[in-house]
Protein backbone atom coordinates (compact mmCIF):
# COMPACT_ATOMS: atom_id res chain seq x y z
CA UNK A 1 0.00 0.00 0.00
CA UNK A 2 3.24 2.45 -0.46
CA UNK A 3 2.24 3.48 -4.24
CA UNK A 4 0.86 6.83 -4.39
CA UNK A 5 -2.23 7.06 -6.23
CA UNK A 6 -0.43 9.91 -8.59
CA UNK A 7 1.72 6.94 -9.75
CA UNK A 8 -1.21 4.79 -10.12
CA UNK A 9 -2.18 7.26 -12.89
CA UNK A 10 1.01 7.45 -14.55
CA UNK A 11 1.49 3.48 -14.55
CA UNK A 12 -1.81 3.57 -16.40
CA UNK A 13 -0.83 6.56 -18.64
CA UNK A 14 2.30 4.75 -19.86
CA UNK A 15 0.82 1.48 -20.28
CA UNK A 16 -2.17 2.75 -22.40
CA UNK A 17 0.54 4.94 -24.61
CA UNK A 18 2.16 1.60 -24.82
CA UNK A 19 -0.67 -0.62 -26.04
CA UNK A 20 -1.25 2.64 -28.37
CA UNK A 21 2.06 2.85 -29.84
CA UNK A 22 2.05 -1.23 -30.78
CA UNK A 23 -1.61 -0.54 -32.03
CA UNK A 24 0.68 1.97 -34.61
CA UNK A 25 2.95 -0.03 -35.33
CA UNK A 26 0.71 -2.76 -36.35
CA UNK A 27 -1.18 -0.61 -38.22
CA UNK A 28 1.77 0.33 -40.18
CA UNK A 29 2.71 -2.65 -40.95
CA UNK A 30 -0.29 -3.93 -42.11
CA UNK A 31 -1.07 -0.92 -44.34
CA UNK A 32 2.90 -1.72 -46.03
CA UNK A 33 1.51 -5.29 -46.70
CA UNK A 34 -1.58 -4.51 -47.98
CA UNK A 35 -0.19 -1.43 -50.24
CA UNK A 36 -0.45 -3.17 -53.79
CA UNK A 37 1.87 -0.32 -55.48
CA UNK A 38 4.56 -0.85 -53.54
CA UNK A 39 7.14 -3.32 -54.71
CA UNK A 40 8.56 -6.00 -52.70
CA UNK A 41 11.70 -4.41 -52.18
CA UNK A 42 9.91 -1.55 -51.16
CA UNK A 43 8.01 -3.31 -48.47
CA UNK A 44 11.23 -4.56 -47.71
CA UNK A 45 12.64 -1.38 -46.60
CA UNK A 46 10.39 -0.05 -44.86
CA UNK A 47 9.78 -3.04 -42.80
CA UNK A 48 13.16 -2.75 -42.05
CA UNK A 49 13.23 1.10 -41.14
CA UNK A 50 10.17 0.51 -38.87
CA UNK A 51 10.80 -2.22 -37.09
CA UNK A 52 14.99 -1.48 -36.51
CA UNK A 53 13.89 2.27 -35.86
CA UNK A 54 10.49 1.72 -34.74
CA UNK A 55 9.97 5.43 -33.39
CA UNK A 56 12.05 7.39 -36.70
CA UNK A 57 10.05 4.75 -39.29
CA UNK A 58 6.76 5.25 -37.35
CA UNK A 59 7.01 9.34 -37.63
CA UNK A 60 8.80 9.19 -41.19
CA UNK A 61 6.01 7.01 -42.89
CA UNK A 62 3.36 8.51 -41.01
CA UNK A 63 4.90 12.44 -42.89
CA UNK A 64 5.59 10.12 -46.21
CA UNK A 65 2.54 8.29 -46.56
CA UNK A 66 0.04 9.02 -44.37
CA UNK A 67 -2.47 11.27 -46.25
CA UNK A 68 -2.42 7.69 -49.29
CA UNK A 69 -2.82 5.51 -45.70
CA UNK A 70 -6.21 6.53 -44.95
CA UNK A 71 -6.62 7.23 -48.99
CA UNK A 72 -6.43 3.28 -49.30
CA UNK A 73 -8.48 2.05 -46.49
CA UNK A 74 -10.78 4.25 -48.06
CA UNK A 75 -10.80 2.16 -51.15
CA UNK A 76 -10.45 -0.93 -49.23
CA UNK A 77 -13.35 -0.06 -47.23
CA UNK A 78 -15.33 0.88 -50.68
CA UNK A 79 -14.03 -2.20 -52.66
CA UNK A 80 -15.41 -4.75 -49.61
CA UNK A 81 -18.97 -2.64 -49.59
CA UNK A 82 -19.32 -3.47 -53.60
CA UNK A 83 -18.44 -6.93 -53.38
CA UNK A 84 -20.76 -7.37 -50.09
CA UNK A 85 -23.48 -5.63 -51.86
CA UNK A 86 -22.65 -7.85 -55.14
CA UNK A 87 -23.26 -11.03 -53.17
CA UNK A 88 -26.44 -10.10 -51.57
CA UNK A 89 -27.38 -9.12 -55.07
CA UNK A 90 -26.52 -12.48 -56.62
CA UNK A 91 -27.96 -14.66 -53.04
CA UNK A 92 -31.23 -12.64 -53.35
CA UNK A 93 -31.96 -13.00 -57.35
CA UNK A 94 -30.82 -17.35 -57.62
CA UNK A 95 -34.19 -17.84 -55.85
CA UNK A 96 -35.43 -15.36 -59.22
CA UNK A 97 -34.19 -17.80 -61.47
CA UNK A 98 -35.54 -20.67 -63.26
CA UNK A 99 -34.66 -24.31 -61.70
CA UNK A 100 -34.38 -22.25 -58.27
CA UNK A 101 -36.18 -24.60 -56.21
CA UNK A 102 -39.12 -27.03 -56.73
CA UNK A 103 -40.90 -25.36 -53.77
CA UNK A 104 -40.99 -21.96 -55.25
CA UNK A 105 -42.14 -22.97 -59.01
CA UNK A 106 -44.56 -25.24 -57.48
CA UNK A 107 -46.18 -22.59 -56.02
CA UNK A 108 -45.99 -20.22 -58.45
CA UNK A 109 -47.88 -22.96 -60.23
CA UNK A 110 -50.71 -23.44 -57.70
CA UNK A 111 -51.24 -19.89 -57.45
CA UNK A 112 -51.54 -19.79 -61.64
CA UNK A 113 -54.00 -22.18 -61.42
CA UNK A 114 -55.94 -20.54 -58.79
CA UNK A 115 -56.51 -17.51 -60.49
CA UNK A 116 -57.88 -19.16 -63.27
CA UNK A 117 -54.82 -18.50 -65.98
CA UNK A 118 -54.00 -22.45 -66.41
CA UNK A 119 -56.22 -25.15 -66.66
CA UNK A 120 -56.16 -28.05 -63.91
CA UNK A 121 -54.80 -30.35 -67.14
CA UNK A 122 -52.04 -27.92 -67.59
CA UNK A 123 -50.88 -27.46 -64.08
CA UNK A 124 -50.53 -31.44 -63.84
CA UNK A 125 -48.50 -31.13 -66.81
CA UNK A 126 -46.63 -28.31 -65.28
CA UNK A 127 -45.96 -30.25 -62.17
CA UNK A 128 -44.90 -33.60 -63.62
CA UNK A 129 -42.43 -31.10 -65.70
CA UNK A 130 -41.18 -29.58 -62.44
CA UNK A 131 -40.99 -32.46 -60.77
CA UNK A 132 -39.25 -34.70 -63.39
CA UNK A 133 -36.93 -31.81 -64.14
Amino acid sequence: MDYPLLNTFWTIMWVFLWILWFMLLFRIIGDIFRDDGMSGWGKAGWTAFVVLLPFLGCFVYLIARGKDMGMREMQRARSNEREFQEYIRAAATANEQPGAGHADQLAKLAELKDRGDISPEEYARAKEKVLSG
